[in-house]
């Protein structure tokens, strides 16, 4: 049995027809919707997370190459547990490149919210910031293509993490009247992540764009701060 059947087999063992039933109008899969067509069979993420555990070490890329593609949403989010798990345990700089030329490479199955923010910052962000890269991110947040831009500014949670906060509020200004609420949503989320590592910066920021931030970015900035000051933000008293 190929390798690629042994974990679709295994996938499929761990299927909740319950979940298979739900999973489709959470993540908005109907005619016009961000999630149109996509296809589930009902597997919990820490039982995907176990899979990618027990195969990573045994797939290759161009078998992986074979899962994220398929038009089952578990199999590509577990093909990127896999993917994640071969960038952060190797020490091998031409298998972390060999890894990020795969994730650019396929970034067209990266379609959906959970995708793109389970492994953008892991292998992107933070190939990006080890290698001083940004323009593997700014490209996407220049893009057209509204998943590229998600992809670019959650990448900078990495950066975040190491106290860098530029990047992020580039992507976020670039994009911050973007229509579509799922870049709002990021924007915001990134920008709360900022004022978790440093409550100045994200004041600073606010206190400039804030009155033409999308009421969803705004509260999922503010959402950390005082309460008194949060009030001040949302009526406008800043």
């Amino acid at each position: 049995m190929s390798i690629i059947k042994e974990i679709q087999e295994a996938l499929a063992v761990l299927s909740i027809p319950e979940k298979a039933e739900f999973f489709p109008r959470f993540f908005k899969t109907g005619k016009g919707e961000y999630g149109e067509g996509d296809l589930f069979l009902g597997v919990k993420v820490p039982d995907q997370r176990s899979v990618a555990k027990e195969y990573y070490p045994k797939i290759n890329l161009e078998e992986l190459s074979t899962l994220i593609s398929s038009k089952y949403h578990e199999h590509r989010l577990t093909a990127l547990f896999m993917l994640i798990s071969k960038f952060e345990k190797t020490k091998d700089k031409a298998v972390k490149e060999e890894v990020v030329a795969f994730y650019l490479n396929h970034l067209s199955h990266v379609n959906n919210w959970d995708l793109v923010d389970s492994s953008c910052y892991k292998i992107l962000g933070r190939y990006s910031f080890e290698n001083q890269k940004e323009n593997l991110l700014r490209e996407l947040s220049e893009s057209e293509e509204m998943w590229h831009k998600r992809v670019a500014v959650v990448g900078t949670m990495h950066y975040i993490k190491k106290g860098s906060f530029d990047l992020t509020k580039e992507f976020v200004t670039r994009n911050l009247k973007h229509p579509h609420d799922l870049m709002h949503k990021a924007n915001g989320w990134l920008l709360r992540e900022m004022g978790n590592k440093n409550e100045g910066e994200l004041i600073s920021y606010l206190n400039v764009y804030y009155k033409e931030m999308p009421r969803t970015c705004l509260r999922y900035a503010i959402e950390k701060l005082d309460e008194d000051l949060r009030q001040d933000y949302l009526k406008g008293r800043v």
